[in-house]
């Protein structure tokens, strides 16, 4: 098995869309097209935040994070969110899901952000294994409201 963790490009288009729509399902949420346009929009624009690292397993797109980072009132330099880490099916259980996390924390390192956090559905069994092998869930409830 050959793994490369890049930066999407635009070709990856059609394979990442694939790839959304699974996880949208996981999650059981259906996003608006539009929504989804400017999220692949964002990803490919160099002045957004928004940015997404890949990965490819002998050519095939397996998974990706998207990810952000963030002024914080907490410390002095940028936090990094990962709000999106996915991987097809076929592909789990591989260690491509750490390799991901891993990438993400060079990247971080390397552009000095203090901190990188994420969140997960309480029942997400199977990827609070791997999360629970790089921190302890710290007690935080989370409230969202839709404003619009």
């Amino acid at each position: 098995m050959s793994l490369e963790i890049r930066d999407a490009r635009p070709e990856d288009e059609a394979a990442w869309r694939h790839l959304w729509a699974g996880y949208l399902a996981f999650y059981k949420v259906a996003l608006a097209d539009d929504v989804t346009a400017m999220t692949w929009a964002r990803i490919l624009d160099p002045q957004s935040r928004v940015a997404m690292r890949v990965a490819v397993v002998d050519g095939d797109l397996a998974g990706f994070a998207i990810h952000h980072y963030h002024d914080s009132t907490w410390v002095r330099t940028p936090d990094c969110y990962l709000e999106d880490l996915y991987l097809d099916e076929r592909f789990r259980g591989h260690g491509i899901g750490r390799a991901l996390i891993d990438d993400l924390i060079g990247i971080a390192r390397e552009k000095g952000w203090s901190r990188l956090y994420w969140h997960t559905d309480r029942d997400n069994e199977q990827a609070r294994k791997l999360y629970d092998t790089y921190a302890r869930e710290d007690g935080h409830v989370r409230y969202r409201m839709t404003l619009g």
